[in-house]
């Protein structure tokens, strides 16, 4: 029955990559029906910051439904889906940062220089992936240029603004959130670059002989991983918060 199936769907039974696009497809689609109905249980303020989970997890999961159909098609990394993806829900999950902390004062301005930063990144990062002429030199550079957009957010979410703002709230939740949020970006984001230095001139590609498809099975799980791990962890405090504001 489950041969039939796999058949069925055009996933074959030795390709562990095709299984995760399509289970990284169904639960990216769970995750966003969970947090969408989910709002109703959680105080007003922190409605927005489930709907931004759901609206991540649920872009994801359109995304991996292409990406599965065009990974059985070719069987080659969807290269451009990808970062269409990432460009819409990244900077989605840098706009949690600021939701987050928003009852503590956070302005405006954290919010755009967190998207910019993501956004940036995410072009350079493109760019740098996508029009590789093979050289080391072009893989080094607009691999440097798209890490200082990382280390900008990661730098932020441990120490910089983001980090004081919870710190400022009083509330443990939040404190503790964001912190596992910044575990996130510093452990889980940490296999997208990776994935990078597989691509031809990359420096994994040249020292190690690793190929960008050797990675799409990381990618997918790293994806689920993230984007459902940063929504249940948004969810943790904003019922958590909300549950202790009753009985206060």
């Amino acid at each position: 029955m489950i041969g039939t199936l796999l058949d069925v769907l055009a996933i074959p039974k030795d390709d562990p990559v095709a299984f995760t696009f399509f289970t990284g497809y169904m639960a990216m689609f769970a995750a966003a029906v969970f947090f969408f109905f989910e709002r109703s249980r959680v105080d007003g303020k922190w409605k927005t910051s489930l709907l931004v989970s759901g609206l991540i997890t649920g872009i994801a999961a359109v995304h991996y439904y292409y990406m599965r159909d065009y990974y059985a098609a070719t069987g080659t990394n969807p290269t451009a889906l990808r970062y269409i993806d990432w460009t819409l829900t990244v900077p989605l999950m840098c706009v949690e940062f600021y939701l987050l902390t928003k009852p503590a004062g956070a302005k405006p301005s954290l919010l755009w220089k967190l998207v910019l930063a993501s956004a940036w990144m995410l072009v350079t990062g493109y760019y740098g992936e996508a029009f590789t002429d093979g050289s080391v030199m072009h893989s080094t550079v607009w691999g440097v240029l798209s890490t200082v957009g990382y280390i900008y957010i990661l730098w932020t979410a441990w120490f910089g603004e983001v980090k004081q703002l919870a710190d400022k709230s009083n509330n443990p939740t939040v404190v503790k959130g964001i912190r596992t949020l910044a575990w996130f970006v510093l452990v889980g984001w940490a296999i997208y670059p990776i994935g990078y230095m597989c691509m031809p001139g990359g420096w994994l590609n040249v020292g190690l002989g690793w190929e960008s498809s050797n990675v799409d099975l990381f990618y997918n799980i790293a994806d689920a991983v993230n984007k459902i791990g940063f929504g249940l962890v948004v969810y943790n405090i904003a019922i958590s918060s909300s549950n202790s504001e009753v009985t206060a």
